[in-house]
């Protein structure tokens, strides 16, 4: 069967059915008290499909109560539908896209989108690194003209330079990435978020900027590479950048090519959805159902109300900044 004729995809019952057995694989939770399989369904002619009513506390509610699905006023399959061609696109799926696949206003389809990155944003996470391992560190600038890439004069309340956002992305040979938008590529900035997401005992490789060394003191070791004099690797080929520049032309090729445009304002979520598929990528033999069934784990205590995000914008994605 293709994968376009599961059920899950045009059935809003049977995708509520796969939503409770993976969310509750010992029973309704009742998000209200947190009472396990101590609900039972109602089936009364006005009750709404799914509908269940705890035991303890009395509460009724539903599979998507406390999720990023709360309220909608779209179908759950059309929800499963939408996660599923999030995390099967690699380098990403409009939202002029989604809108025009799914028939829905393009509104709906960009907050859509805007909900699921909310559930891809882990919070807490383990080190990357550790003894004999290697993390890669080296930043981009998203948005802009490239002209501009490298100049750094500030324009009131942007938190970029000359309409460019700097993106840090710290990635694990052969394993996982962390990217973060921030204010400014220095020490003040960079120092606690290498300190705070690298284990003290890696081994970490940067490219000439001299903001890195310093940087570098507290852990096992430190290696460059000299890009300004086209130098891109060297000791035996263990010393290079390669596998974050990887990473940054997956990004830049979502932004450039899909999204076209991205405000800062959002810049994070998209970056959580560019790490969450780099995460659980082909490569690490994950596939497109499971990497799915996974980040649709994630969508519990991730609700996003439409007043936390700005008007979408008639661009392909949003104002470009």
């Amino acid at each position: 069967m293709s994968i376009a004729d599961n059920p899950i995809f045009h059935n809003p019952e049977a995708a509520r059915d796969w939503l409770e057995k993976l969310l509750w694989p010992d029973g309704p939770v009742c998000p209200h008290c947190g009472l396990i399989g101590a609900a039972y369904a109602l089936h009364g002619k006005t009750q709404r499909a799914g509908l269940y009513e705890c035991k303890g506390c009395s509460e009724q509610f539903t599979v998507t109560v406390g999720t990023v699905c709360e309220r909608s006023h779209i179908p759950l399959h059309k929800w499963v539908l939408a996660l599923h061609l999030i995390m099967s696109s690699k380098k990403g799926i409009s939202a002029h896209q989604m809108h025009r696949m799914m028939g829905i206003t393009y509104k709906s389809a960009w907050f859509m989108m805007h909900r699921i990155r909310e559930a891809l944003a882990s919070g807490a996470f383990a080190k990357l690194g550790g003894a004999n391992k290697v993390v890669e560190i080296d930043e981009t600038y998203v948005g802009g003209k490239e002209g501009n890439k490298h100049k750094w004069k500030r324009t009131p309340g942007s938190q970029g330079g000359a309409n460019k956002a700097p993106v840090l992305a710290l990635v694990e040979r052969d394993g996982a990435v962390r990217s973060r938008h921030v204010a400014n590529v220095n020490g003040k900035t960079l120092g606690p978020i290498l300190h705070e997401n690298i284990d003290r005992a890696t081994h970490l490789m940067t490219d000439d900027a001299m903001v890195y060394p310093p940087l570098a003191k507290g852990f096992a070791g430190h290696s460059s590479v000299n890009h300004s004099a086209e130098e891109y690797v060297r000791l035996a080929g263990f010393a290079h950048t390669n596998t974050v520049e990887n990473y940054f032309s997956i990004l830049k090729r979502g932004i450039v090519g899909v999204y076209h445009h991205v405000s800062e304002a959002h810049l994070h979520r998209y970056l959580a959805e560019f790490d969450y598929r780099y995460n659980e990528r082909a490569a690490l033999g994950i596939s497109d159902d499971e990497r799915t069934t996974k980040a649709a784990k994630g969508i519990v205590g991730k609700r996003l109300t439409y007043r936390r995000v700005s008007r979408p914008q008639e661009a392909e994605e949003d104002i470009p900044f």
